[in-house]
């Protein structure tokens, strides 16, 4: 059926309930669906019966295509919270004009038609049916398969389905929803349920997305959480050495261990006091970070454990907290790292810098203490003689006290400076560290 005829039917019936209205309670234009094969597209029409009333009957239920849309006011209240949108594909405009009238005095309820079923799942994109329904017999695009393509669709997957058939068959029924049909009925239904299913699939789609939102919301906070777990568990290896950090975690209170033999490093830049004069204090620090992030590249490069940096001086120690018997070897190897990046940055930035260095190998405690801002640190005798070290050193040199010398003699080159005054200490002999040992073959 066109266009025109579908639509000359309706106006043609509508007239005729209207001068009937006196007579009759509730203005009724019936239809009557005639079957309709697979091959072939047979149409519902509204056929003028013999009797003075002309009242046209439909295949199963009477409905009322005279109806005026109340006013907003002389609607009735909506059974659901949020609005349901219905999405009606059906090639015959005769039913989508008779679903519209249906549902239009419901305030809950949206509805959008589509008579071409090639334009189905473009128009389902563009209003977001809560319900769908859909005949199941259409030309150029079977019913089943277009019942597919939404199915198939990602973003039309979960909406509901309500398939519309003429006639009441178990195998179509059974083809329906095997492909992802929600529900099935034979068309026209009855107007109450038709409205209640709509209303019953609907409120269950709007439940499903607000747990998928939920679920999803819930899993983009675990994401963040976890970047932010991430974050602050770098942060907190950047202050602590991983071990203490974990052990911090599980612990409360003073966090202290004794280790029986590190070697500690003390490098102190020469000549950035008198720099700091002349540059800018963003510059210096700039320069600062520049010199010590290559620093904490090595220190991380040899497996040593930087403690602290106080000023423009360098703190690093080997052997804690996880003990290694090549403690000395691995801080003397960054000693002399550490000369090289100063050299190679005097070169480049054309600034006149030079690197002191001390080293000392013995006893130390190391831990954590206070409850804000923490830091690991290192107590005995071995710290401060290792600045001490540093402090009675020379500039371009690193000075080894006797006992990390006597670990390392072997495989190093050495200058013996000879015994040197080291305030509250004495006299201490002291080595400087001048280079590797070649290895011959």
């Amino acid at each position: 059926m066109n266009v025109t005829n579908s639509q000359a039917i309706l106006d043609g019936s509508c007239s005729i309930a209207k001068r009937e209205s006196e007579e009759f309670n509730g203005n009724l234009l019936p239809f009557k669906a005639k079957g309709r094969g697979s091959s072939a597209k047979n149409t519902v029409t509204a056929k003028d019966s013999p009797s003075a009333n002309k009242v046209v009957e439909s295949h199963c239920h009477s409905i009322n295509l005279n109806l005026t849309l109340n006013s907003d006011s002389e609607r009735p209240s909506s059974l659901t919270e949020s609005t349901v949108t219905v999405l009606l594909v059906d090639d015959q405009e005769m039913i989508g004009e008779a679903v519209r009238r249906m549902l239009a005095r419901e305030k809950d309820i949206v509805f959008h038609y589509c008579s071409d079923p090639a334009k189905a799942i473009n128009k389902a994109l563009q209003v977001k049916p809560t319900v769908i329904l859909q005949d199941l017999v259409m030309p150029e695009i079977d019913g089943l398969q277009l019942l597919r393509f939404f199915r198939a669709n990602s973003l039309t997957r979960e909406i509901p389905m309500i398939v519309l058939s003429s006639k009441e068959e178990a195998e179509l029924k059974a083809q329906a929803f095997s492909l992802g049909a929600n529900d099935y009925l034979v068309k026209l239904p009855d107007r109450v349920e038709l409205i209640a299913r709509i209303r019953y699939h609907s409120r269950a789609y709007m439940n499903l997305l607000e747990r998928n939102l939920a679920y999803k919301t819930m899993q983009d906070y675990l994401v963040k959480l976890e970047l932010e777990q991430k974050k602050s568990q770098e942060l907190l290896l950047n202050i602590l050495p991983e071990a203490i950090a974990e052990q911090l975690k599980k612990e409360q209170g003073i966090i202290a261990d004794e280790f029986a033999a590190v070697s500690v490093m003390f490098a102190d830049i020469v000549g950035f006091t008198q720099l700091s004069a002349s540059i800018m204090p963003k510059q210096l620090v700039h320069l600062l970070n520049d010199i010590f992030s290559k620093f904490d590249y090595l220190a991380e490069r040899h497996g040593l454990e930087k403690i602290k940096t106080i000023g423009d001086s360098y703190m690093v120690v080997a052997g804690l907290p996880n003990p290694r018997s090549d403690h000395a070897d691995s801080i003397a190897e960054m000693a002399l790292d550490m000369q090289d990046v100063i050299a190679k940055y005097r070169t480049d930035k054309d600034v006149s810098l030079s690197i002191r260095i001390g080293i000392h190998s013995g006893p130390v405690v190391a831990g954590i203490i206070g409850k804000k801002k923490f830091i690991y640190d290192l107590w005995g005798d071995t710290v401060n003689t290792a600045s001490r070290m540093e402090s009675h050193g020379i500039p371009d040199g690193i000075q080894l006290s006797e006992a990390t010398y006597e670990l390392i003699a072997d495989k190093y080159e050495f200058e013996k400076r000879g015994l040197i005054s080291v305030k509250g200490k004495g006299p201490m002999a002291a080595y400087l560290l001048k280079a590797r040992q070649e290895i011959e073959f």
